[in-house]
């Protein structure tokens, strides 16, 4: 199978008909069915390493101040218990545990599947972002995942290469700051042309303002680790930037080859004001 890092923006995206969503549902078209989709997204950021193990995953709302009509959104796709257990043999000597009870499906995974995957047919399972690891145990994580693909398994990181929610500018609605689009443009070349290297990436002068908490910039790092461990770089799905301080780049090992997206980025309908809710809670 395939693996896929899709920036994901705002959750306004679920609903949106934009370049993003388009290319997202024509991804979902071209894929080979998948016996399931790992999803490792940018808002289960927690202090352990661990998979859904449920048979039903809820669907979590984790955002504020957005319309009811998003709060309404219900992805019922089936967990896959036995994967939860083939994600811990795979990685070992890592340690992952099994969520039975208590986490589900947040909006950095179902805001994109609702595209790839409408019809919620394909079961889910989510893989935590352990926030106590320094960012190589992410890359060899991600790395350790290889033997998944060969299963049937989709690999899905959910996040944003630069997601600084306290730069959110509404004149730049679908634009980036200078300072977002080197980095996001340093991020392409050392992605589309050496990611095992992707670590190099902090060191960049704009890296504090387009990585200011990890938790977004972490799946890029899984799609990184299985990029080395094919011994293959990965390519552009689809770039743009949203609201001046988000990337919206996108990226795919062995995926499909799509038509260039044309047209608008995020034009959301009854998008927040931004300033309105304070950062920390808006989760975009």
């Amino acid at each position: 199978m395939p693996v896929v890092f899709v920036g994901h923006g705002s959750p306004m995206n679920a609903l949106e008909d934009n370049r993003y969503t388009e290319v997202w549902r024509a991804l979902g078209r071209s894929l080979p069915r998948p016996r399931a989709v790992l999803c490792v997204s940018a808002h289960w950021y927690t202090n352990l390493t661990a998979v859904t193990a449920m048979a039903r995953p809820r669907t979590i709302h984790d955002f504020f101040g957005f319309p009811d009509e998003l709060f309404a959104v219900e992805y019922p796709a089936p967990g896959l218990p036995e994967l939860a257990e083939e994600v811990a043999d795979a990685v070992q000597p890592m340690w992952v545990g099994a969520d039975h009870d208590s986490w589900g499906l947040d909006h950095g995974t179902w805001s994109v599947l609702v595209h790839l995957f409408p019809e919620a047919d394909v079961p889910v399972v989510q893989l935590s972002i352990n926030a106590t690891q320094p960012l190589d145990y992410h890359l060899a994580l991600g790395a350790r995942l290889a033997p998944l693909r060969d299963r049937g398994v989709l690999i899905v990181g959910s996040g944003n290469v630069v997601h600084n929610l306290r730069l959110l500018d509404p004149r730049l609605l679908n634009d980036g700051e200078t300072w977002a689009r080197r980095f996001d443009e340093a991020a392409r070349q050392t992605m589309t042309e050496a990611p095992g290297d992707v670590l190099g990436l902090t060191g960049h002068p704009d890296y504090p303002r387009a990585v200011p908490s990890p938790d977004h910039f972490i799946p890029l790092l899984h799609l990184a680790g299985l990029a080395g461990a094919a011994g293959r770089p990965t390519e552009v799905l689809v770039d743009g930037y949203a609201l001046g301080s988000l990337s919206m780049t996108s990226y795919t090992l062995d995926g499909p080859t799509l038509p260039a997206a044309d047209g608008p980025g995020e034009q959301p309908r009854d998008f927040p004001d931004p300033f309105s809710v304070p950062p920390e809670q808006s989760n975009l």
